[in-house]
């Protein structure tokens, strides 16, 4: 259990950093809302990521070969802004604005997940 807490906390954090981005915007009006959003949302990334991205990677390996990899950074756009369009199915105060929004907020949360999870240790991880 406490490696997924930890995994929500790292995502929750890198989304708040994605929301330096314009266009990937947090509401709120208070401190706890918007960390309870966070968590929220982390949680919505999480399962997109886990049920999405095998499927994607596994159906389009073709383009995945042939772009050398790029590909996956227009997937990670378009998954990140079906987060966004998730929480605002679900009234999460999370919006992401469009493509670029999405692809650039992509790109910090794999960052910031990246460099915390390098820092933060687990112990639970047999790699």
């Amino acid at each position: 259990m406490i490696p997924i807490v930890v995994r929500v906390a790292i995502n929750a954090v890198a989304l708040w950093a994605a929301t330096w981005v314009s266009g990937v915007k947090l509401g709120g009006d208070s401190t706890s809302a918007k960390v309870g959003t966070l968590i929220a949302v982390a949680l919505i990334f999480g399962l997109v990521n886990a049920v999405l991205k095998p499927i994607i990677k596994v159906v389009g390996c073709g383009f995945y070969v042939l772009t050398l990899g790029l590909i996956s950074f227009v997937v990670n756009a378009l998954l990140f802004l079906l987060v966004g369009w998730l929480a605002g199915q679900l009234h999460l105060a999370f919006t992401v604005s469009g493509f670029w929004a999405g692809f650039w907020g992509a790109i910090i949360v794999t960052v910031v997940s990246f460099a915390l999870s390098l820092v933060i240790p687990d112990k639970y991880d047999e790699r």
